[in-house]
């Protein structure tokens, strides 16, 4: 699992969510670390009352808190911003393009802490910042396989190398479903639970065919025989047969895959000649969807079984 962190650059350096973000002084901190999502007002911090401060979290500071510093003396304000920068503050980010006091700008430059500036409203950018920080620090893995959205189901097919995911996937497209990610598969964590899954940048839309090479599943089949990304429903093992090995029958025990502390319906789908792993994998999608809806067919046909055996007739017994 990879730990994520955004340094104080990688805000000014974003394009894709419009933080519109200035550097006024502090550059020192610009490698400054911010690894929670959340932010904060520091409100009272700025009349010395830092009880409780998280100088971890990005600061903002919106029309009312500049224009309370703004209205103070300039000693007193000077004096309680001197305090608040002895803290190891992450950065503090001044909304609506206003222009911050000089003595905030003295004391920010002073102690190395960045301080910006964006032409959002406080409202505006909170929510931008929230979400950029969110998608930018969730927990992530990389793993070795293929997903597919089968039926509205994300499938990640796991298997040895060469064992024939790529092939499945294939044929699951030309079924008319969904190819997401051949080879390795980024996954992130979603609060509270759900993992979604992409492939990188290089390899999107593209898979690996042994003895045919790298094919485009886009321009082959169409927009409509790819996603960008998909949430992870259920992972379906595929493993080589082994006449010494017991699988399940039945399918009443339900076998777990934990990936980034999610844990994940596991199947072992074994692999041998003349079967229809495409099938298998369809099947397998549309009992996961039963299973959603309150349908668990293994266990009925359990439950029925043993009612039946239970009240079966003794038969002609003699005394």
């Amino acid at each position: 699992m990879t730990s994520m962190s955004l340094s104080i650059k990688d805000l000014l350096e974003d394009k894709a969510y419009g933080l519109d973000l200035q550097l006024l002084c502090g550059d020192a901190g610009l490698t400054n670390r911010l690894y929670s999502s959340r932010i904060q007002k520091p409100g009272l911090a700025l009349t010395g009352y830092t009880e409780h401060l998280h100088p971890d979290r990005v600061q903002v500071l919106g029309n009312t808190e500049i224009s309370y510093l703004s209205q103070i003396p300039e000693e007193v304000g000077s004096r309680h911003i001197e305090k608040l920068c002895t803290y190891p503050i992450a950065c503090f980010i001044v909304t609506k393009g206003l222009d911050p006091p000089e003595f905030l700008k003295r004391s920010a430059q002073g102690a190395g802490i960045p301080l910006l500036v964006t032409h959002h409203q406080s409202s505006t950018f909170i929510s931008l910042i929230t979400k950029f920080l969110e998608e930018s620090l969730l927990p992530s893995t990389h793993i070795h396989g293929v997903l597919v959205d089968v039926l509205g189901v994300g499938v990640l097919l796991l298997g040895k190398s060469g064992i024939g995911k790529s092939e499945c996937a294939l044929d699951l497209v030309i079924r008319g479903h969904r190819l997401v990610a051949d080879d390795v598969i980024h996954i992130k964590k979603k609060m509270p639970a759900a993992l979604v899954g992409q492939a990188g940048e290089t390899i999107q839309y593209h898979m690996e065919i042994r003895g045919l090479g790298i094919i485009n599943i886009k321009d082959l089949y169409g927009v409509s025989s790819i996603r960008e990304k998909k949430i992870i429903d259920m992972v379906l093992e595929l493993v080589e047969w082994d006449a010494n090995q017991e699988y399940e029958r039945l399918g009443i025990d339900e076998p777990m895959k934990t990936i980034l502390g999610v844990d994940l319906p596991h199947v072992k789908i074994p692999v041998r000649p003349g079967r229809n792993l495409t099938s298998i994998i369809e099947v397998a999608a549309r009992n996961f969807l039963l299973k959603g809806m309150g349908y668990h067919s293994a266990r009925e046909f359990h439950e029925k079984l043993l009612a039946r055996l239970e009240f079966r007739p003794l038969g002609n017994e003699v005394e």
